[in-house]
C-alpha cells in the first residue's frame, strides 16, 4: 500500500443496510454501529476484524438486552464485512479496495487519528 495514498475522510451512515434502532427508539443500538464503522474504516488485521465484531455484538447486546439480535447483527457484519469486496461498508473501506488485512503503519496511523480528529471536530460545529 502506498502511505501517499491515504485513506479518505471518515463517514459512517449509521448501521449499514438495516435499522440504526426500534420504531420507539429509532437510534438505540446506533452508536455501536458508529463505534464498528470507525473500526471498519480505518481497516487492519483479521484479528482486529474479529475483535471489532464481537465489540459490536455485545454493544448491541447491552443496549438491547436482546441476544438474539445481537447475534442476528454479528452474523451479517461476519458474512458481509470481508474487505474483498467492493462494498463502502467493508473492512478497510478508507482504504482503496484491495488492501485486504493489513497491520497498519505508524504513518497510517497518525492519518487516522487525524482524520478521526477532524470528523470530531467538524460534529461539534
Amino acid at each position: 500500500m502506498d502511505e501517499r495514498m491515504g485513506i479518505k475522510d471518515f463517514e459512517s451512515d449509521g448501521c449499514s443496510l438495516f435499522l440504526d434502532g426500534t420504531f420507539d427508539n429509532p437510534e438505540l443500538w446506533k452508536e455501536c454501529c458508529h463505534l464498528h464503522d470507525i473500526a471498519y474504516w480505518r481497516g487492519g488485521t483479521k484479528k482486529e476484524r474479529e475483535l471489532a465484531d464481537l465489540a459490536f455484538k455485545q454493544c448491541v447486546e447491552k443496549k438491547t438486552g436482546n441476544p438474539h439480535l445481537a447475534e442476528l447483527m454479528y452474523q451479517a457484519v461476519r458474512a458481509g464485512g470481508e474487505p474483498y469486496f467492493p462494498t463502502w461498508y467493508r473492512w478497510g473501506y478508507g482504504w482503496p479496495l484491495g488492501r485486504g488485512y493489513q497491520t497498519l503503519t505508524l504513518k497510517e496511523e497518525e492519518m487516522v487519528e487525524e482524520k478521526l480528529r477532524r470528523f470530531r471536530e467538524r460534529k461539534k460545529e
